[in-house]
This record gives C-alpha cells, sequence and structure tokens, in this order.
C-alpha cells in the first residue's frame, strides 16, 4: 500500500438522462464532495466529521458507511477506515450527493488497499449505500462517478455496464430549487406497470441517444430525450418545470428534463456558450417564482472520482 490516507473529489451527476430511467447516468466537472478516508487499525468505519449536511455519522446509517463496510468485508481487511466528508452536493437534491458519498468511499478505500476490486465491482458495492438512501440499489449516479462520462447499465443482475461515447461539445446546464425532494418519496409515485405503446417510444429513445452520443448527432440527441414515462409523473412536483423546459429549449439548448429523481432539472447544449445563456434563461424564469435556487454549468467529467489536492484547492 502506498498510503494510509487519501483526499478525493466525488463528481455529481445526472441521472436518467430524461430516456434512460435507472440505466443511464452522466458525470459532472467541477460539481462535488470531497473526502479524506484513512485506513485505521480499529476495525470497521467511523464517519468522523461531515460538513456541508445533516448527515448520520454512524456507519450503519450512511451511505457511504454502508458501501464503505461492503467493501471491507468483501476485501477481508481486518483493519478499518475513517472517513471525512464535505458536503457540497445537498441531500435530496437530484445531482447525486448519496451516490457521491458511496461512489467516493469505495473508490478510495480500493486505492488505499492497492486496487483490489474492478471498477464493475465498485459499483455493486456503492450500490448498496444507493439501496439505503432510495430502498433501491440502483446504479445509474454511483456508476458514472465512479467511471466518468456517460454509462449505461444494461443489465443489473448480473451487473454489467458501458461507458457510452460524450461528444466533445456536450455541456449540461441546472438549476436546483432549494427544496429537497427524497429518492424514496419520488419513487413511490411511479407506476409499476406501463402501456406497450409508451414502452416502445422509451425504448427507441434510449437506443437513438445511444446512437447520437456514439456518432455525435446533435439533431438525434435532441430527439431522443424524451420521456414519458417518469417525468410527467415526477415533474407535478417540481415547481415551474414546464416554464423551465420552454426557456431552456428557448435558449437553444438539446433538450430538457429531471435530474435524477428531481428537483433539480437540467439541459443538455452544445457548448459552453449556449450553457450559459441557457442558466441566464432557467434563472430569469425562476426569479418570479419566490423559491430559492441555485444553477450550475458544466462540461462533462470523464474521469469520475479522483485525487484532490487540499493545498491548491484542485483535482490531481
Amino acid at each position: 500500500m502506498e498510503s494510509t490516507k487519501i483526499s478525493i473529489f466525488c463528481p455529481a451527476t445526472i441521472a436518467n438522462l430524461s430516456c434512460g430511467f435507472d440505466v443511464l447516468g452522466m458525470a459532472l466537472e467541477g460539481i462535488g464532495d470531497r473526502m479524506n478516508v484513512s485506513l485505521t487499525q480499529e476495525k470497521g468505519v467511523q464517519i468522523t466529521r461531515i460538513t456541508g449536511g445533516d448527515l448520520p455519522m454512524e456507519a450503519e446509517k450512511n451511505v457511504a458507511g454502508v458501501a464503505a463496510l461492503a467493501l471491507l468485508d468483501a476485501a477481508h481487511y481486518q483493519g478499518g477506515v475513517a472517513i471525512e466528508i464535505e458536503k457540497n452536493i445537498l441531500p435530496g437534491s437530484g445531482i447525486g450527493s448519496s451516490a457521491a458519498s458511496a461512489a467516493g468511499a469505495v473508490w478510495a478505500i480500493n486505492k488505499l488497499l492497492g486496487d483490489p476490486f474492478t471498477p464493475l465491482q465498485l459499483v455493486g458495492f456503492a450500490s448498496l449505500g444507493e439501496a439505503l438512501a432510495s430502498g433501491s440499489p440502483h446504479a445509474d449516479n454511483v456508476a458514472p462517478a465512479l467511471y466518468g462520462g456517460i454509462t449505461l447499465i444494461r443489465s443489473y443482475d448480473p451487473l454489467d455496464i458501458a461507458k457510452v461515447h460524450c461528444p466533445p461539445l456536450l455541456h449540461a446546464a441546472l438549476l436546483h430549487p432549494q427544496i429537497e425532494l427524497k429518492t424514496s418519496d419520488s419513487r413511490s409515485i411511479l407506476k409499476r406497470t406501463i402501456s406497450l405503446e409508451k414502452g416502445i417510444r422509451q425504448w427507441g429513445n434510449v437506443g437513438g441517444l445511444i446512437t447520437g452520443l456514439f456518432t455525435e448527432d446533435y439533431g438525434l440527441i435532441s430527439r431522443s430525450l424524451e420521456d414519458r414515462i417518469i417525468e410527467p409523473l415526477r415533474s407535478l412536483l417540481i415547481p415551474g418545470f414546464d416554464d423551465l423546459r420552454q426557456a431552456a429549449l428557448k435558449a437553444g439548448a438539446l433538450g430538457f428534463g429531471i435530474s435524477g429523481s428531481g428537483p433539480s432539472v437540467f439541459a443538455l447544449t452544445t457548448g459552453p456558450e449556449v450553457a450559459l445563456n441557457t442558466e441566464k434563461s432557467l434563472i430569469n424564469c425562476y426569479q418570479s417564482l419566490g423559491i430559492p435556487f441555485k444553477t450550475y454549468t458544466s462540461a462533462i467529467n470523464h474521469r469520475g472520482v479522483r485525487l484532490w489536492n487540499y493545498q491548491t484547492d484542485s483535482v490531481k
């Protein structure tokens, strides 16, 4: 082992990408949490500090702790770890707050132990943390957080993940209403069955989006960013959703949708200038509602979780 302590950056993520419920996800650049993880002689997981969020310190009640315990058990490691978490992604934001903690914990521990596990195995461990947060071990946030870029989960049993090509101009603009929408609550309103007609349209959009990404066909990407199954239900929980969509598309965005389970919304754009214009349009649209909000623009993060240098306040 090269070190007994590591500092990392854990990216925020956009899950679903409209049509890819529970199977598609994208990692964001510059938006994320930071963590310090240390190996200890004392067995188990100790969460020693959390800033930026009111979260459980007990390992068994914290997504990072649950994911870390699963990895340590699989590694048969006789010692333990201590974890410090600096939350910059608010819980319940819809941009992968719990995923950042879970993915960061397993990535760091794996690195400290000499990389005994593959990225695919790390996704499995991190998904157990996600199950604590949402009630289901979905991996559409933790997969891009660990792999970087855009990921497709072809199968959950067995777990099968593919990294998807990301066109160079692709950027994102996001707006996060400062209201908490728990993933477990957002999932509870979903229907368990869909019509064959809606299924066919959704499969076509997923195939179209993947094809558009690989061929860098931005028109096809735009036409495929459509969801007639999940979004009509979840959008009712997000104030001003329809107006935000119109504002984003009018500003030149390729498409608009709900980030994960919400309340954050996202727009994909071609290039940083369109992303900034879209952000301004979203701000102008939302200011009249009287709801506090934050906005972001981001390129796509192709590396996922990575080392962080606290002295220079930058990634390594």
